[in-house]
């Protein structure tokens, strides 16, 4: 099958929600998307238009209860204990999610303000 052959069958198709007839029109032109476009088809076919409950039922999906940790480096250079606390508690953090939040680091304003203008 060739473009013309698609882009004549794409009302057909929309008009009877006829994926599966649009999926093989596309497939067998074997020239993807950049060919779609090349050609002059400016419409986004339906197969490639998510249903809005399959795609709100994704966005539910993945939601949990998960936590970020929260390492206060309160103590850490002054306090042989809570250096111990605060190292424990960093492998932990790495260990069950990979990431966390710092409180106090006492890392100098000035420091911040020249990370965002640089960045």
């Amino acid at each position: 099958m060739n473009m013309s052959t698609l882009k004549e069958s794409l009302p057909e198709s929309a008009e009877n929600n006829d994926l599966a007839k649009e999926l093989k029109a596309f497939e067998e032109t074997k020239s993807g998307v950049k060919g779609l476009v090349d050609y002059g088809i400016s419409k986004i076919l339906k197969i490639f238009i998510r249903p809005h409950d399959e795609h709100a039922e994704e966005l539910n999906h993945g939601r949990s209860n998960i936590q970020v940790p929260i390492i206060d480096l309160r103590g850490f250079e002054t306090d042989e204990y809570h250096h111990k606390r605060i190292i424990n508690d960093l492998k932990q953090a790495m260990k069950d999610c990979g990431f966390f939040q710092v409180l106090n680091q006492e890392i100098p304003l000035e420091c911040f303000r020249w990370n965002t203008q640089v960045s």
